[in-house]
């Protein structure tokens, strides 16, 4: 039982940290666009990353597909 709870902890800190980072893209993008790319504090371009990762998908066809389609099931996932 302890090894259960354990793993149920875990998995809760896992899903809470994920929270966390979508949370701090999604401010990042609003900044970017917001501000420009210029930031001192946000030295990423992050809606470059965002549009890299997906002409890269976009561009290999039906892997890329199946892997759009597997990255939108891990972040809508309901347990």
């Amino acid at each position: 039982m302890a090894g259960t709870d354990l793993i149920t902890s875990v998995k809760g800190w896992i899903n809470k940290i994920s929270e966390v980072a979508v949370s701090l893209i999604a401010l990042a993008v609003v900044l970017q666009v917001l501000f420009g790319s210029d930031l001192i504090f946000l030295p990423v371009d992050v809606i470059g990353n965002i549009t890299g990762l997906v002409s890269s998908l976009g561009s290999q066809g039906l892997v890329g597909l199946v892997a759009l389609g597997v990255i939108y099931w891990i972040f809508t996932k309901k347990d």
